[in-house]
């Protein structure tokens, strides 16, 4: 005896073609919203240390430095780092890996201003792919008195960023930068003067 294989009834068609509709609007939603997200973020931190600015930025200069300091730095104490150059200098390049907290990435100083600016490009391999631009301004605030800015520019890529509309990037790298810089601080103002 042969099956028949029964046409789908009205009420059915209906139903699927609903179907259809909704996975297509739950699809299509998100990527018309992310036409409208802006893809660019900052972040940008700043702290006064009692120091004179050629002090400062001669200890920022320094990638290397940044181990003393960076909140980064402390997440993966067993982080493998390699270094390329001539630290203090463009083109010094300062690379990492380590657990899921840091992943794998490196950092090269493009530019320096003497006094006022070090440019950084930052280049991320793992957990994602991404490329990001990082700098340090100092600027005097007095005789011996340094107002330090550090600050990232990065953006992402349509659709994925969307994802900047339920992450804070901003506050969560802001505070990062933040407690660095109050490490910085601590470091160049209780530690020096100690060694002095």
């Amino acid at each position: 005896m042969e099956k028949q294989i029964m046409a789908p009834s009205e009420k059915t068609k209906r139903i699927l073609s609903w179907v259809f509709i909704t996975i297509g609007l739950l699809v299509a939603i998100p990527l018309v919203v992310a036409l409208f997200v802006d893809k660019d973020f900052s972040v940008e931190r700043d702290i006064v240390i009692e120091r004179p600015v050629d002090e400062v930025f001669d200890y920022i200069r320094y990638l290397r430095n940044q181990e003393s300091y960076s909140v980064w730095a402390g997440l993966d104490p067993d982080m493998e780092q390699e270094y390329r150059g001539r630290d203090g200098r463009v083109g010094f390049v300062s690379a990492w890996e380590g657990n899921e907290d840091v992943g794998k990435g490196e950092q090269e100083i493009i530019e320096i201003r003497e006094g006022e600016r070090i440019d950084y490009e930052l280049r991320f391999f793992e957990p994602f792919e991404s490329e990001a631009n990082a700098y340090f301004i100092t600027e005097p605030e007095g005789e011996n008195r340094t107002r330090v800015v550090w600050g990232f520019e990065s953006s992402m890529p349509y659709p994925t960023n969307l994802i900047l509309l339920f992450m804070d990037l901003e506050e969560a790298i802001g505070a990062d930068y933040q407690t660095g810089l109050r490490n910085l601080k601590e470091l160049l103002e209780v530690e020096m003067d100690d060694t002095n």
